[in-house]
């Protein structure tokens, strides 16, 4: 049951983590690890499910929230938007890479939703990030405060 709870929590705290709230999993991540009670490769498939399921929603915010662009309280005109569009589609979709930065990584998927990013390449390009920050984030803390 212990087992357990330690999982629900890195998960709760990595899908929290992903939304547009202000939270952090990182303490969590590395207190489970440097507890030796988890496999690794168990926390790190929990903390990066949980963190792309996270940014999945924001990308359903995006997605919903441009359903909205023709009321007249929508920040953008419809032309713009259609231009923002084919430009993030050009050139935009690959700063989901960035989508692990603290601050800027959550609106970017945001965003990408309302850019009607599709679903598949979003989950894609914001796997490999968050899997690439979570791993370096399990090097850095073995490595910083010991490998036994």
């Amino acid at each position: 049951m212990l087992a357990l709870s330690g999982y629900l929590g890195l998960f709760l705290a990595a899908f929290g983590a992903a939304t547009l709230l202000p939270l952090q999993s990182e303490a969590v991540l590395a207190g489970l690890l440097l507890s030796d009670a988890y496999p690794v490769w168990a926390l790190l498939a929990v903390a990066i499910v949980g963190n792309v399921l996270g940014s999945v929603v924001n990308w359903l915010l995006g997605y919903y929230i441009e359903h909205f662009r023709h009321k007249r309280w929508f920040p953008v005109s419809e032309s713009q938007l259609e231009r923002a569009q084919h430009w993030y589609h050009r050139y935009g979709r690959w700063s989901l890479l960035l989508s692990w930065v603290p601050i800027i990584g959550d609106p970017l998927t945001l965003v990408a939703g309302v850019m009607r990013e599709s679903i598949w390449s979003f989950v894609l390009l914001v796997t490999v990030a968050k899997s690439a920050r979570y791993f370096a984030l399990a090097a850095a803390t073995f490595l910083t405060l010991g490998w036994d």
